[in-house]
């Protein structure tokens, strides 16, 4: 079976600054990977080119069969297999939460008002929040707003999701929140890529742990790597987040 998500010796360079330098790694379907590294390792820009927030400079990546690299793209399309969950929510606040998820199956999928209601209630029940429905951002806590973030991609049906440290600005109780319904989505057979640094989570859910440095892919392998490093150099990064 061929990759969902294939990146190909990318490399994406900000200035003068480059980030990624020759990246390459593939994800299969059903897979749930997480990529971890220090800051400015690389990892949220990768997610970020798999997405076409960023256009990279050379290499290929190619995502549920799309070119993202080509400049022809159909981001559109692009966008409706690939949901994207950013560390700070983007809910719009004169929104209800419903408002919020039917914004995008209605004027993206052109889904009709009662087909858009009964999805948004299928993926507020998916996250926990199914009586939240008629509250506004402002009267959640920060996980429940990033849980209604999670909810609104899902309701696009998405193949593949990326998560970028989307509980770095979370207390430990909200954390647990939303690191279970990840989990429950892993589970449930979902494409993930996870840019995160709750180490424990990525031992005991990713199939893959992907450590960058440097803008490179340095060390890959499964949950245990993280007890038995191959590399000084990630050795040195779980020393440091103990």
């Amino acid at each position: 079976m061929s990759p969902i998500v294939k990146l190909d010796q990318v490399e994406k360079s900000f200035g003068a600054n480059p980030v990624l330098r020759g990246v390459s790694f593939e994800v299969a379907k059903g897979e749930m990977i997480a990529v971890i590294g220090a800051s400015g390792s690389g990892k949220s820009t990768a997610l970020r080119c798999i997405d076409r927030l960023e256009v990279i400079d050379r290499g290929s990546i190619e995502v549920c069969g799309i070119r993202v690299d080509d400049p022809q793209v159909d981001l559109k399309r692009l966008r409706l297999d690939v949901g994207i969950v950013f560390q700070s929510y983007n809910l719009f606040p004169h929104l209800t939460v419903e408002e919020n998820i039917l914004l995008a199956l209605r004027h993206v999928k052109k889904l009709p008002r009662a087909e858009a209601r009964q999805v948004a209630a299928r993926v507020l029940a998916q996250v926990g929040l199914e009586d939240k429905a008629e509250a506004y951002p402002e009267q959640l806590s920060g996980g429940q707003q990033q849980r209604v973030a999670i909810a609104r991609s899902l309701a696009m049906s998405p193949q593949v999701m990326l998560f970028d440290e989307v509980t770095s600005a979370l207390d430990p109780q909200l954390t647990g929140e939303v690191l279970r319904v990840m989990e429950d989505l892993a589970a449930g057979g979902m494409t993930m890529l996870l840019v995160t640094h709750e180490m424990a989570f990525a031992r005991r859910v990713a199939d893959r742990i992907i450590y960058m440095h440097q803008g490179k892919v340095w060390e890959t392998g499964p949950g245990s790597m993280l007890d038995a490093p191959q590399t000084p150099e990630l050795r040195a990064f779980l020393n440091n987040g103990l």
